[in-house]
Parts: C-alpha cells; sequence; structure tokens
C-alpha cells in the first residue's frame, strides 16, 4: 500500500535514501490510465532500486488559476488519497497549489519539487503533460533538464480501456469520464475508472416524502466541488459509516413531481433497510442508470413507477 507524505513545507531529499521514479499530476478519480502510469513508475522503480513516488496536489491547480470554468471533481482530496494508497507506489506527496504555486516556473517546481525534495532519477508521465506558470513545461523541457541533472524521462500515450495506446476520443481521461457521466453513461464512466464511480457525503434530515410514499430514504449532502452524474434514478450501492453496504435505488434530481424550486437532491432507497441514517458520514456509488428523471400525473404513477424502480435496482444488483 502506498504512503501518504502530506508536506505542508517540502523538505531536502534525504541523501542516504535512494532516489525516485516519480510521476505528477492532478489524479482525479485515479482512474485506470492514471493507474497504468503508476505500474510502470513501480515497475522502473522497482528494476533500479528506487522509490516510486507519485506527486499531486491538495487541490485542482484548475480551481486556482482558472476557478470560474474549474472542472467539478471526480474525488475530493482524501479519496483521492485512499485511492492512491491502494496501488504500490512507495509514497504520495501533496504539493499545496495555492497563488504563489500557480506562478511558479517548471523550471523551479522541477528544481524545488522533483529533484530537491525527492532526489529524482526519472519521470513517467503521459506525453501531453503540462505544468508550472501558464503550462509552459512539458515533456520536452523536462527531457532538457533531465540531460542537465541526470534524471530520465518517459513520455506515455494516453490509453483506451485496452490499456494500449489510443485516439482521442477512445482515450481513458477524468475529461471523458466527466463527460460520460454528465449524460449518465455509468457504464462507460465506470470502465474508465475500474470501479463504480462514488460520491461522500452526510445524510441530512429530509422531508419525509419518501417514507409517506412507502420508500423511505436518505438524503445525501454531497460538496458542491464533485461532479454529480446526470439527473435520473440509478441502480447503486450504499455503504454507511460502520462499513455495511447495502443494494440501493438511487434518485437524484429536483424532484419536479413535487417542487419547481430547481434544489438538487440525492436521495437513496435502502433495499431492505429501515433504520436511522441521520448525521452519518456515507458513500453512494452508481452502477447503472436506470431512467431519466419524469413527471408523473398523480401520485398512483408515482408509487408504481418506484416499484418498478426497486425492482429493477434488485435485479441490476443481485
Amino acid at each position: 500500500m502506498g504512503a501518504v507524505d502530506t508536506r505542508l513545507a517540502l523538505t531536502p531529499a534525504d541523501s542516504t535514501l535512494p532516489g525516485s521514479v516519480v510521476t505528477i499530476g492532478a489524479f482525479d478519480g485515479v482512474h485506470r490510465g492514471h493507474r497504468q502510469v503508476i505500474t510502470e513508475v513501480c515497475r522502473i522503480a522497482d528494476e533500479r532500486g528506487l522509490r516510486s513516488a507519485v506527486v499531486t496536489f491538495d487541490r485542482h491547480p484548475a480551481s486556482v488559476i482558472r476557478p470560474e470554468s474549474a472542472p467539478l471533481l471526480l474525488t475530493d482530496l482524501d479519496q483521492k488519497l485512499e485511492l492512491l494508497s491502494t496501488t504500490s507506489v512507495d509514497t504520495t506527496v501533496v504539493v499545496p497549489f495555492d497563488e504563489a504555486r500557480a506562478l511558479e516556473t517548471a523550471e523551479d517546481f522541477v528544481t524545488e519539487v522533483l529533484i530537491g525534495c525527492l532526489g529524482v532519477r526519472a519521470v513517467v508521465v503521459g506525453e501531453d503533460f503540462h505544468f508550472g506558470y501558464q503550462r509552459l513545461g512539458n515533456v520536452a523541457l523536462l527531457r532538457s533538464m533531465g540531460a542537465e541533472h541526470g534524471f530520465e524521462v518517459l513520455g506515455l500515450g494516453l490509453v483506451g480501456l485496452d490499456g494500449v495506446p489510443a485516439r482521442d476520443h477512445q482515450q481513458v481521461s477524468s475529461t471523458f469520464i466527466r463527460r460520460a457521466l454528465s449524460r449518465g453513461d455509468l457504464r462507460r464512466a465506470n470502465a474508465m475508472l475500474g470501479r463504480p464511480y462514488e460520491v461522500r457525503g452526510e445524510v441530512d434530515q429530509g422531508d419525509g416524502r419518501g417514507r409517506e410514499l412507502g420508500f423511505p430514504t436518505a438524503n445525501v449532502r454531497v460538496d458542491g466541488s464533485i461532479l454529480l452524474p446526470e439527473d435520473g434514478v440509478y441502480a447503486g450501492w450504499f455503504e454507511r459509516a460502520d462499513g455495511s453496504v447495502h443494494a440501493t435505488a438511487i434518485s437524484l434530481g429536483t424532484r419536479p413531481h413535487f417542487y419547481d424550486d430547481g434544489d438538487l437532491l440525492l436521495e437513496a432507497h435502502l433495499l431492505d433497510f429501515d433504520g436511522d441514517l441521520y448525521g452519518e458520514s456515507v458513500r453512494v456509488r452508481f452502477v447503472e442508470l436506470l431512467r431519466p428523471q419524469q413527471v408523473f400525473d398523480g401520485l398512483d404513477g408515482l408509487v408504481e413507477q418506484l416499484q418498478l424502480d426497486v425492482a429493477t435496482a434488485r435485479s441490476v444488483l443481485a
């Protein structure tokens, strides 16, 4: 399991330790493409008797550089670090990203973080990797600095779901995962992630309408920085604070049958469960879109559809 080294003040590399094979990035989602790069980092490090390291940031750089157009996240920092810890990387270094870091040149970042703190011997990144002030750092610059400072640079092509280099529309990337989620294409998003898409939040007190209809729900408040899939009804899994996991029918949307205020709600109806979940920190995993949100002529039609949703979710998750 990978170790996490959260550095608020980056410290000089320990000269008594072997150098590092490093990869750098936001790693939002820690998807299959990220994992392939990390696997290559670990392979090279093992072959050469070096340490393997991931360098990432405490927030998405775009949230500082261009907050008005920064993407919603697939993972918050805690979840990202949990996922990175399931890889074989020796250490994950979290670099604070603020306004000062955004103005740092690519050359200074390499000198301070890669050379000064990690004793870099090799860097593994995607061929399209850019970093530093105005994204002027790239693979060519890394190779130039590597020739001067004694480290190698390996640029990898982006891969498809089969793990081999792919053309743009077939590549595994955080951007393409966001697009798939935004249109409710869970099968493609989850295939790129290598797992069901997961969001986390706390269960709030709701208005009780689900229970009145015979379908009690947990209303999960998710941080606004996290991407939610397209509005709809989904089959998925609900993990409680105690670690127990429950099959779930998930409604994500504005509940157009009852309200027109536009407030987005994530409501999870746990199959074969009736208990108090208020205040719990939970995890909701989306497996498959069952249908879009819709307005019904009356409560009878709504209840009939909810019964069908539960049966379909049970079948999908069986």
